[in-house]
């Protein structure tokens, strides 16, 4: 397994990798909203195509970047969530904030 990890693929573009769980979870939270504040795209895309395992600590990382992106006027999309942590916003009810299909 290989650490987690956030970053800026290209603009407007934030790519998770990695496994997220309770220990890489804190500092993506800290890396991940310094890379939203400092983005000057209108609109943020959250990748989750990179990702190789997930708890619910990526569940709660992807709801707190969306929190960010909106405080700071931006939009924001999932994109490429995989199938595990889908089962997991399903169970928790996510669906519809996270725009699952």
């Amino acid at each position: 397994m290989s650490v987690g990890s956030v970053q800026l693929a290209e603009p407007g573009v934030l790519s998770l990798a990695g496994t997220l769980d309770y220990r890489s979870g804190p500092q993506l939270r800290k890396q991940g909203a310094a890379l939203i504040a400092s983005s000057p795209a209108s609109a943020l895309v959250l990748d989750c195509t990179a990702v190789q395992q997930s708890s619910s600590v990526g569940l709660s990382l992807l709801l707190a970047f969306m929190r960010d992106a909106k405080a700071a006027g931006k939009g924001c999309e999932v994109r490429g969530m995989p199938h595990g942590m889908r089962e997991i916003a399903e169970v928790y009810g996510l669906d519809d904030i996270l725009a699952l299909q």
